[in-house]
């Protein structure tokens, strides 16, 4: 189906959508959960398509890592959707109400968006999430995921449409466009006649095409260049712990920690316990010359460029600066990072207290690993990405971020 089509349905059938009761969402969506254990089978089938393809491509262990799908995967999934069913419902929430001396009353009451576009690349997961999350809210959902997942896609979509069609919902509450060429990627970003917001969810080339290029109001998500800054009063195994996870955990993904920042005065006794640990897991340290410098001459070990310090690898690599102090640190922090997610790891309370007053970024963490940046952590059941813009929306995006305002004001016969 041409785009400007499927984009029209979702919009014709939007405020059918958004009258749906709390009831009758939680409803489809558990529905849906049980769809996606009965068709697990299937999807896995088309996965396994994705990933033969992906193989021959060449395509990075990170990113093959996010397009695969297995049984534990899918289940992960329906549980995801499971959980958007059991939070509250935002739609219909009155936020406030006032009484102007006229006698006017004015409230302030959540509405959905309406059809909401998400661009995003090979992870098949995102397809069911942003499903959930957007029929909790009473929204459609147009879906462009990149070429290298799409028969995974599409059989997810075909899955959630069995369960709008078992609850006689519109099945235009999901479309998925399957050309998945770059020109029709541009056309989808005019089509601000029937979207009401645009979000890209993906690598850093794909989220400055939609934001040069769109017509339709776009909610930014980012890329994540994530830094983990060890203070000198740092308990070394839990820094190492931390470092470990945030890094070697999951590379392929936006909330894995890219660069360290290292405290003088500890670096020449921590950096040796972190390098050991770090290597076993096969990570290259690419660093400044203080940093070599306490290292010495050791493999798997890199002069580092000006370009790592903004570098969102994932990839077994990570960055090493080390500074005179916690000011320093902030400093090059602020100046390298992409607002998504920054951690300290220390012992001093008024120390961490200033890094997260003064670090600029979505999440701030004290002493826990950049990993936690998640919806589903957060307690949103899902995400349908992680912004790194201020206006609207910040941080792992759940349900309060897909939805608007309007105001609501009853009268007795003002006039003005």
């Amino acid at each position: 189906m041409e785009i400007k089509n499927l984009c029209k349905k979702a919009f014709e059938v939007k405020h059918d959508v958004a009258k749906l009761t709390t009831n009758e969402k939680n409803k489809i969506l558990m529905d849906a959960a049980e769809q996606l254990i009965e068709d697990s089978e299937a999807i896995i089938a088309a996965n396994k398509v994705d990933m033969k393809n992906a193989v021959e491509n060449n395509m990075p262990q990170g990113l093959q890592d996010r397009l695969l799908l297995t049984v534990e995967r899918i289940e992960d999934m329906a549980e995801g959707v499971r959980q958007i069913a059991n939070l509250d419902d935002p739609i219909g929430n009155v936020l406030s109400m006032n009484k102007r001396p006229n006698g006017l009353l004015i409230g302030k009451k959540v509405v959905p968006l309406g059809v909401v576009g998400v661009i995003y690349e090979a992870r098949p997961n995102v397809t069911s999430d942003v499903f959930g999350l957007c029929l909790k809210t009473g929204n459609c959902a147009i879906l462009k995921g990149g070429k290298d997942a799409i028969n995974s896609n599409i059989a997810i979509v075909n899955c959630l449409k069995k369960a709008l069609l078992k609850n006689e919902a519109p099945i235009d509450a999901v479309s998925i466009i399957e050309d998945t060429s770059r020109k029709k990627t541009y056309e989808l970003m005019k089509m601000n006649q029937y979207i009401d917001v645009l979000i890209p969810r993906g690598g850093k080339g794909l989220i400055k095409s939609v934001v040069d290029n769109s017509t339709i109001p776009v909610i930014e998500t980012g890329t994540g260049n994530c830094h983990i800054y060890v203070d000198e009063s740092a308990d070394f195994d839990k820094a190492i712990a931390i470092i470990e996870n945030a890094k070697t955990q999951r590379i392929g993904v936006c909330n894995a920690a890219e660069s360290l920042v290292i405290n003088k005065k500890i670096a020449s006794e921590f950096l040796p316990r972190l390098y050991t640990v770090l290597t076993n897991k096969k990570v290259k340290l690419y660093v400044d010359e203080e940093a070599m410098a306490c290292l010495g001459d050791v493999t798997s070990v890199y002069e580092a460029t000006e370009e790592d310090w903004g570098m969102e690898y994932l990839d077994y690599k990570i960055s090493v600066k080390v500074v005179e102090s916690i000011e320093e640190a902030i400093k090059h922090i602020n100046r390298y990072n992409t607002g998504h997610s920054e951690a300290i790891i220390t012992e001093n309370y008024s120390r961490a207290q200033k890094f997260l007053d003064e670090i600029d970024a979505a999440c701030v963490y004290v002493n826990a690993s950049t990993r936690f940046t998640d919806g589903n952590e957060f307690g949103f059941g899902a995400e349908i990405g992680i912004s790194t813009q201020k206006i609207h929306a910040r941080g792992p995006m759940g349900l309060e971020a897909l939805t608007s305002s309007k105001y609501i004001i009853y009268g007795n016969g003002q006039i003005r």
